[in-house]
């Protein structure tokens, strides 16, 4: 098998003409070629009267072996997830988090035969799709099933992305397991691989129904809150404040908005650290002037779609700047999972057809900024910043927004232009000065100008920030060792983006299958 990476193909190129550029880097006849599989698509826009298509293609050659010199050809072997070798474990291991880490952490101890039982304090995906619908028409919260807490995780309310800086090879366990489980199956190949929030729900549930099949357990509702140590050892878990459920092994993937468990896991001694994320606000444009700018003429084109984009600068001050979960198509989305605090985050269906992008704009922030050196310090910010918002724009859960033009120039806004909100249940004009630290204001407006520079109208005068952003990560970090499991509990691993493990759907999948595995070998 043979890897054949930098191939550009036409927009309306066809799997023939592909087959045929193989054939060429490979000096061979095109029929020769046969089972070529697509490993790999992006668009080069790096000259905007030709866009094309770079692709990665993996495929067998019939007949003699080629005699090739071509750094861009490589030969290769398929990758195949194989499970650790272990011995069965002494107790039925907990998930708690039904997040992409519990999910996926569930299922490889599902399919080891471990019968794993996986807690969520929030609903299915299903009625947890029509609460998270009344709270955005109505300003009505449910603290335990919203935008972050429920059946598939905040990712679940997104886009659905799926692209991730992590090279690991459990990540083509992740996509197979999502393509099997009704996900596109374009994710395997598109550089930027998502699923939309619409067609996500449907995955989940099919992952859960896997984990059910294979002899596993999912409880609704369920919560943990506490936990049972002995000389250092996890001997049980304490469900809904009630029920005791006895257990030597606890994958804890409660995701980055869990406060009160982190709260009460702080009280209880397991060590934790803070750390570094980033604050800001979602910025929203006209899709179509994004699609323009990103790729000019061929702006339309139905094998493009809207445009996406991704921008990052470093500033004189040493602060980084930048855009984080982008939307193509999408909407700004009311996050809040506590009373009175207002929290922004975004999210597209699959068909990214909306007439706005938007994107977080984003500052770093780190342990110099916090106000303490306590190990939660970092989320006493996010709660401040958080229900600052919810006073300053009047309660019910409405945002603070402003058009960039406005920010700028530090004055509150007092009509919109061409790029309308989309924010629900509602907005009210405010200044982000009001609400978000100084130092993080000052550097989104220095970033505003370089990115300006970088993508055309980034800096617009009409367009939209709507805040706060604050979840973008954890601001904890859960101290484990090489064996995933943490370092003040035998039996406890720290999973995923809520333990400071991971970030974003696909990389949070891939660490509950490294702690999955890491139960196996640990039995």
């Amino acid at each position: 098998m043979y890897r054949i990476t930098e191939i550009a193909l036409p927009l309306d190129g066809q799997e023939q003409e592909l087959r045929a550029l193989a054939a060429k880097r490979l000096h061979v006849e095109p029929e020769r070629v046969c089972a070529l599989s697509l490993v790999k698509k992006s668009v080069d826009a790096r000259k905007k009267n030709d866009v094309r298509f770079i692709c990665t293609v993996e495929c067998e050659v019939s007949g003699p072996k080629p005699r090739v010199k071509d750094p861009r050809v490589k030969a290769c072997e398929p990758v195949v997830y194989q499970l650790p070798e272990f011995r069965p474990l002494q107790s039925r291991p907990v998930i708690a988090g039904a997040g992409p880490a519990g999910l996926f952490a569930a299922l490889i101890l599902a399919q080891a035969g471990q019968r794993p039982i996986l807690i969520e304090r929030g609903s299915d995906v299903d009625a947890r799709t029509q609460q998270v619908e009344r709270f955005w028409r109505s300003g009505v919260l449910d603290s335990n099933t919203n935008v972050q807490f429920g059946e598939g995780g905040a990712g679940a309310f997104s886009d659905g992305k799926l692209n991730t800086g992590i090279k690991d090879p459990r990540m083509h366990k992740v996509l197979q397991e999502f393509v099997n489980a009704g996900a596109p199956r374009e994710i395997c190949w598109e550089a930027l691989p998502h699923v939309g929030t619409d067609r996500l729900c449907e995955v989940v549930k099919n992952l859960r129904a896997s984990i059910i099949s294979l002899g596993g357990e999912v409880r609704f509702h369920t919560c943990l809150t506490d936990l049972r140590i002995s000389d250092g050892v996890l001997k049980a878990v304490q469900l809904n404040g009630g029920q005791w459920l006895d257990t030597n092994c606890l994958i804890l993937a409660v995701g980055h908005s869990a406060r009160d468990t982190f709260r009460w896991l702080n009280r209880a001694g397991i060590p934790m650290e803070q750390k570094a994320f980033s604050l800001g606000a979602r910025i929203e444009h006209l899709q179509a002037e994004i699609d323009r700018a990103q790729y000019g003429g061929f702006a339309g084109h139905p094998a493009l779609g809207a445009a996406p984009y991704k921008l990052a600068v470093h500033l004189e001050n040493g602060r980084g700047v930048y855009t984080f979960c982008m939307c193509p198509g999408g909407q700004v989305v009311a996050a809040a999972s506590e009373e009175g605090r207002v929290v922004t985050n975004g999210m597209s269906y699959y068909a990214r057809d909306g007439i706005n992008a938007n994107a977080a704009l984003l500052v770093g922030i780190g342990p110099a900024d916090f106000d303490s050196e306590h190990p939660l310090a970092g989320m006493f910010l996010q709660e401040k910043i958080e229900e600052q918002a919810f006073r300053v724009a009047g309660g019910g859960y409405r945002a603070p927004v402003q058009r960039v033009g406005d920010f700028m120039q530090r004055r509150v806004s007092t009509s919109f232009g061409a790029v309308l909100p989309t924010y629900r249940p509602g907005v009210a004009f405010a200044s982000l000065d009001a609400i978000l630290p100084q130092e993080v204001a000052g550097a989104m407006r220095q970033g505003l100008l370089k990115m300006n520079a970088r993508l055309r109208g980034f800096a617009h005068p009409d367009a939209l920030l709507t805040g706060p952003e604050t979840r973008s990560s954890s601001p904890v970090r859960f101290l484990r060792g090489a064996d995933c499991q943490s370092l003040g509990c035998r039996g406890l691993y720290p999973c995923g983006e809520g333990a400071g493990w991971a970030g974003g759907i696909t990389s949070a999948a891939v660490d509950g299958i490294r702690c999955a595995e890491a139960v196996l070998r640990n039995a």
